[in-house]
């Protein structure tokens, strides 16, 4: 256990226990975000530490050290038992559905026995919500509507990636420290990078199956298992998402993880290639055919690259494996020169604790990208409009001379003085123009308003992009996958507006947002628009998800060249500058 697996524990907790108090602002509820904060800020591994150490840590109190340690040595916290039997899984979806609060659900579970998407739709459309107190015609429609663009509608249910990739990763570095494994991968639509996936995938190449399959189910012990077998384990995971890990013989490991990262379409296509040059390609491997179609000598198995040089393809990278060209693309060697993370030279959309919502320190959140060997940052606060987490024309000016102080500190690394504007609900923006022309760079970001109509959000984010302070639009939608729908715009009319006044779309890295969504990067590289890559920091413990940024523009065929934030330092500087008063 370590202490990713108490910071899941905790968050759980959280958003258990705001569902059971009826309010994220609780005390039980801030003790224990406050605990997963200080843990963050802490490089130990918290089930390395007594109760009595953990309290030591600024932010977390008895109560809460309590249950870490409860956690730690039994495997389970008895409160979040007792909390998942109240609150189970369809429950906690229909607590993300936007204008379902603790206590609206708490009223509909109440008041109309709804427990689950399917129940509250039905409820919906017999018009029984708008009967309940605090409800109306207007909030059911609006409820209706965001089931319907979260995707909640029907039966096969997903999971928003930022719920999947942890516990994927975690079983991935478990199965790997097994002795005799030679190879694993999580695979599927997650290997794929999907905003939401349907479940796990993991392949493991091991010579000793029954050893892989005995860590398995000791970590899911506290679950139900529902298959379980030599080679294959499937089982549930306490919010109801399936995870199947299978292993395979290491000589066979290319082949399988081809097969079982997909997409079904993609390996359509591949398994035609294989047939039109006589083969056969199945999860084992690629394999010469005799003229009675009967599979003999193997051609390629043990890696991806091998397979598809053996089908006369360069290697498509996961995330492109849709069936969307990438195939033919492939066959003739016109895959793009993709962006990668080594490429990247620096972070354009950056958080302090000068923001409200920023819990690292200035020359903390400094140190930990110069020590990336970035060659600029944007230091992008957010502005006054933000009324909570933002900062005055005054205060913005103090932060600029801590800025300019540091800057001496790290003669590589150039420090710019930023600011996350705020998109105001007809396109207005933070503070002035004279003042707003004081920035080194900034990103423009929709924070409210979700709620206008098509043209109207269309029209703020032009108006936005089209002042001369402004680089680069923010987390293009406003989106939490799987949570909050964002905005809805016509993208053709804002892409043609930030290739006209040659701004920057962004691809925001932070895992429930992923936004501009892949399929909008995909339609801006063909439009020629400019992308940058962030990942929207908060705290020192969130640069990892430049990777996530940088997967996303793969999924959407994103060039390197295409990407501002790969540029040498002096060709990033003038197209920043280019623009400004």
């Amino acid at each position: 256990m370590d202490r990713r697996d108490v910071l899941a524990m905790l968050g759980e907790l959280a958003m258990l226990t705001t569902l059971e108090e009826e309010s994220p602002q609780s005390f039980k509820v801030r003790a224990y975000e406050n605990a997963t904060q200080a843990l963050e800020g802490d490089s130990r591994n918290p089930a390395d530490l007594s109760a009595s150490e953990l309290t030591k840590i600024k932010g977390i109190g008895k109560a809460t050290a309590s249950k870490i340690r409860e956690f730690v040595d039994t495997g389970s916290v008895e409160k979040l038992t007792v909390l998942r039997e109240k609150y189970p899984p369809s429950v906690v979806e229909l607590s993300r559905i936007p204008g379902m609060g603790p206590k609206t659900l708490k009223l509909i579970r109440a008041e109309l026995g709804v427990e689950d998407v399917e129940a509250l739709k039905a409820a919906i459309d017999a018009e029984k919500l708008r009967t309940l107190p605090g409800l109306g015609a207007t909030s059911e429609a609006k409820i209706a509507k965001a089931i319907d663009r979260l995707g909640l509608a029907g039966k096969n249910r997903r999971t928003p990636i930022a719920d999947a990739l942890p516990l994927a990763e975690r079983l991935v570095e478990d199965l790997a420290a097994v002795a005799g494994v030679a190879d694993v991968a999580f695979c599927g639509s997650l290997r794929r990078f999907s905003e939401t996936v349907g479940d796990i995938d993991i392949t493991v190449a091991a010579t000793d199956p029954g050893a892989v399959m005995d860590v398995v189910r000791n970590h899911i012990e506290a679950n139900d298992v529902f298959l379980s077998g030599e080679t294959k384990t499937s089982f549930l995971t306490a919010a109801g998402l399936q995870v199947d890990v299978r292993v395979v013989a290491p000589e066979q490991f290319g082949a399988a993880t081809m097969y079982f990262t997909g997409s079904k379409a993609h390996n359509i296509a591949l398994r035609q290639r294989a047939i039109n040059r006589k083969a056969i390609l199945n999860e084992y491997g690629l394999f010469h055919v005799d003229e009675e179609g009967v599979a003999g000598e193997l051609i390629a198995s043990k890696t991806e690259a091998e397979i598809y040089e053996a089908l006369e393809m360069d290697l498509v990278p996961p995330p492109m494996r849709e069936a969307t060209g990438e195939v033919d693309a492939a066959a003739e060697s016109e895959l793009p020169d993709l962006v990668e993370v080594a490429h990247i030279r620096g972070d354009l959309h950056y958080h302090t604790d000068r923001s409200g919502d920023g819990r690292s320190t200035l020359p903390e959140m400094v140190a930990v990208a110069a020590a990336k060997g970035y060659e600029y940052l944007a230091i992008t606060d957010h502005g006054e409009d933000l009324a909570i987490n933002g900062s005055n024309q005054e205060e913005m000016l103090e932060h600029r001379e801590a800025i300019r102080a540091l800057q001496g500190d790290y003669p590589d690394l150039t420090l710019l003085y930023g600011c996350e504007l705020n998109i105001g609900p007809k396109g207005g923006l933070d503070y002035d123009a004279e003042f707003r022309a004081l920035f080194d760079y900034t990103v423009a970001s929709v924070h409210s308003h979700f709620d206008l109509s098509v043209k109207e959000q269309t029209a703020r984010l032009v108006a936005a992009i089209a002042d001369p302070t402004v680089n680069s639009i923010g987390h293009l939608t406003g989106r939490y996958i799987g949570r909050r729908p964002g905005i809805e715009i016509d993208v053709e009319i804002v892409l043609e507006a930030l290739f006209t006044f040659d701004v920057a779309l962004e691809i925001n890295g932070a895992l429930q947002r992923l936004d501009a969504a892949s399929s909008v990067v995909r339609q801006a590289v063909d439009r020629g628009v400019k992308l940058v890559i962030n990942t929207d920091s908060h705290h020192t413990s969130e640069l990892g998800r430049m990777e996530y940024g940088v997967l996303t523009a793969q999924r959407g065929w994103a060039p390197r060249n295409q990407v501002v934030n790969t540029w040498p330092r002096e060709e990033f500087m003038t197209w920043a500058n280019h623009r400004r008063p």
